[in-house]
């Protein structure tokens, strides 16, 4: 929650003086001027449309028990909508699954038949499926793509949430190319149709395709996945490569010199595996957003998300995040008999690395920006233990976003 209360005037040169981010945050919270809610979402997830698991009513049904208010159903370069039939694994486990679903669902929704080819089910479309699940303030879907493509042997994928039709993977000479080119499509989709679509970079570290250089050449690029629930993404990096963060970080520096919005960092599930859980699955609850908007709609929280009005979460709550008079203040919503750690995590003029410019054990925390701070995010660490972690040992994170000193 960004309360940001400056009364004063400011001119038009002052204006244009504010960097982008910080001035994002203070148009929204003028202009918007009424009480904002916080939505929990997952923006990265899949189905039996392209490569999960399950059908996507039970994944929609998961996610809103789980208390989700929005969810981005974000198949392989499908919508879902249209014809597609599944042919479900022999398997046991999918075939009992299958019978569940027949359970809950019904033969009078559920299209299917066994032949020679096994048992097979015609998947319900987005359009179907959606008035089962979507309620005003309650949930929402997002009808979403994970734009697909590859180089040589280096997969860039990259999340399109609120597309309206599907948008064709396009061809690079280079990874930045590649990844330039798939964003203006996206962003031209966008235009046509008036309807905001947020568009995020996917775990960049999956086949190591992208490297910090990649993102910093691009135009328009604002969001990337700072945490990527799969387990082959490489969030922490290796020896020779760095974690997602040390990226988040080196991309702002050069983002900050060239005067350009600041990245913005999510997290997400990446979810496909509905069935068999542990660190070799990619499975539901890992990573989400918590987005503090106006109201439950794709609107709304698109426009909430490019303010910068969010936090990734991995498991921490945050009542409140701040930023007024140069000050970042962090209060966490605290689970029982668990501790924190609140790190300011920033950037020193002529500096080309982050640092930890400040650590407080507890569950509140100020930082002030100093004249000589570029900019500088929060990351909430507790001590509890990650159920169902990315990798083993992993405890419950948060992320704020990185803020501008004025």
């Amino acid at each position: 929650m960004f309360n940001i209360h400056h009364h004063f005037q400011i001119t038009g040169t002052q204006l244009k003086a504010l960097l982008p981010l910080t001035f994002c945050l203070l148009i929204s919270t003028l202009v918007n001027g009424q009480e904002m809610n916080w939505y929990k979402g997952n923006l990265h997830t899949h189905s039996y449309w392209s490569d999960g698991d399950e059908f996507p009513e039970m994944i929609m049904e998961w996610y809103k028990d789980h208390d989700y208010q929005f969810v981005a159903l974000s198949d392989h370069n499908i919508i879902a909508e249209g014809v597609k039939a599944k042919t479900i694994s022999e398997e046991d486990l999918y075939q009992k699954a299958f019978e569940n679903y027949l359970a809950k669902y019904g033969e009078d929704w559920i299209n299917y038949r066994r032949n020679k080819n096994g048992l097979q089910v015609q998947l319900k479309t987005l359009e179907e499926f959606r008035p089962l699940f979507e309620e005003p303030e309650k949930f929402m879907i997002f009808k979403a793509e994970e734009v697909t493509s590859y180089l040589d042997e280096k997969a860039v994928h990259m999340g399109a949430i609120n597309v309206q039709q599907v948008i064709q993977p396009a061809d690079g000479n280079s990874i930045p190319e590649l990844i330039q080119n798939n964003l203006d499509a996206i962003k031209a989709q966008a235009e046509e149709t008036g309807e905001p679509i947020l568009q995020h970079l996917n775990h960049p570290n999956f086949t190591y395709a992208i490297t910090a250089e990649d993102i910093i050449e691009l135009d328009g690029e604002r969001f990337f996945e700072v945490f990527n629930g799969h387990p082959y993404v490489n969030n922490y990096g290796d020896s020779i490569h760095d974690s997602t963060e040390q990226m988040w970080d080196q991309v702002n520096i050069a983002y900050h010199a060239m005067k350009k919005p600041l990245l913005l960092g999510i997290a997400t599930d990446d979810s496909h595996h509905y069935h068999k859980y542990g660190a070799k699955f990619s499975n539901a609850g890992r990573g989400w957003v918590e987005v503090r908007a106006a109201e439950l709609s794709p609107r709304a929280i698109i426009e909430a998300m490019e303010a910068g009005d969010f936090y990734a979460s991995t498991g921490v709550e945050l009542k409140t995040i701040e930023f007024e008079n140069d000050e970042l203040s962090v209060l966490v919503k605290p689970k029982k008999n668990v501790q924190y750690s609140i790190q300011f995590i920033g950037v020193k003029k002529g500096s080309t690395q982050s640092e930890v410019l400040k650590e407080v054990e507890g569950s509140e925390a100020t930082y002030h920006l100093s004249d000589d701070v570029l900019f500088v995010r929060a990351k909430i660490i507790s001590d509890k233990i990650k159920k169902n972690p990315y990798r083993e040992g992993d405890t419950e994170v948060a992320w704020t976003q990185p803020v501008l000193k004025n």
